[in-house]
């Protein structure tokens, strides 16, 4: 499986199912008619496209758009730019400031004022949150099916591929130079678009751990 063949199946997904539930069991079907060889493909090139979206500037870009510094919820995000597809996730990982002109980005956050407003008790509903954690698992069922193996084979074929997975982040560092998100002055540097977004706007208090 080459790249095309990978993003064309993420790709194929938004278009066969309107939900990630969908996305999921559709993903799952496909791959679990393919063969082990195939499987271990897409688990390799999902890897490595995540593993593109683990740097310090984009960890940041998702810190200052969504004012949230769990690092878990940002690999969940990562994930969800993957399954926006090719263009858009390619995009952002060239120059993570082009995080807030995709349209899903906006409007998740024209949701979450709106529902701040409102006082709501939920901002996002699970559809709309801008993450996707289970699309990080979707080839493991398919590979126990199709070989009877446990999933640790699976993350052992992928090594054995030379692709070495960076999440999660406790146990390894962000590519790219650290830098201290606090200082304006470089995050208007790094992210002109981002800052220009907030303007006259209220920029979120990020909260969890960075």
């Amino acid at each position: 499986m080459d790249a095309d063949a990978f993003w064309e199946l993420i790709e194929r997904s938004g278009r066969e199912a309107g939900t990630k539930d969908g996305r999921l069991a559709w993903l799952d079907g496909e791959l679990s008619r393919r063969s082990a060889e195939e499987i271990v493909g897409f688990q390799t090139w999902s890897t490595a496209v995540a593993n593109r979206g683990c740097t310090w500037d984009m960890y940041a870009a998702y810190w200052s758009v969504f004012g949230r510094g769990s690092t878990d919820g940002f690999e969940y995000f990562v994930y969800w730019l993957m399954g926006l597809g090719r263009e858009a996730f390619e995009r952002v990982a060239e120059c993570p400031d082009e995080v807030i002109e995709l349209p899903q980005v906006l409007h998740a956050l024209k949701l979450r004022r709106t529902r701040l407003a409102a006082r709501s008790s939920r901002i996002w509903s699970e559809e709309e949150y801008p993450e996707f954690e289970l699309l990080a698992y979707v080839a493991f069922e398919p590979y126990e099916k199709v070989t009877g193996l446990d999933v640790e084979h699976l993350g052992d074929a992928v090594r054995a591929r030379g692709v070495r997975d960076k999440f999660p982040i406790a146990e390894i560092d962000f590519d790219g130079e650290a830098w201290d998100f606090d200082d304006v002055a470089e995050a208007t540097r790094r992210f002109p678009r981002i800052t220009h977004y907030w303007g006259s706007r209220t920029p979120p208090v990020p909260s969890g751990d960075r």
